[in-house]
């Protein structure tokens, strides 16, 4: 069975944005069988939690670059192709087939 990678979903607040962003990541992961265990949580819970991959907006990735070991910055929460573009990108560079 293929590795699941964790995955934490963040925004400054760990409300609105992040909790929509979580839900189009996890439709993502499920349409095209990823195997990610997607959470959600403000952005500063990132450190303490060591996930596999931390998914964010575009403009608060400066803020945890080098903090955690594989960040995502999405511009458009809404936009299921770039979210599946970018964790395609990710899980390539985990050395899985997606």
């Amino acid at each position: 069975m293929a590795k699941k990678y964790s995955v934490l979903v963040a925004c400054r607040t760990g409300m609105g944005s992040s909790m929509m962003l979580k839900i189009k990541v996890g439709q993502v992961a499920r349409e095209n069988g990823f195997p990610l265990d997607v959470s959600h949580d403000v952005i500063d819970a990132a450190k303490g939690m060591d996930p596999d991959l931390l998914i964010t907006m575009a403009d608060l990735v400066p803020d945890v670059q080098g903090d955690v070991r594989h960040v995502i910055g999405i511009k458009d929460l809404t936009d299921k192709e770039e979210i599946k573009t970018k964790l395609e990108e990710f899980l390539k560079s985990q050395g899985e087939d997606s």
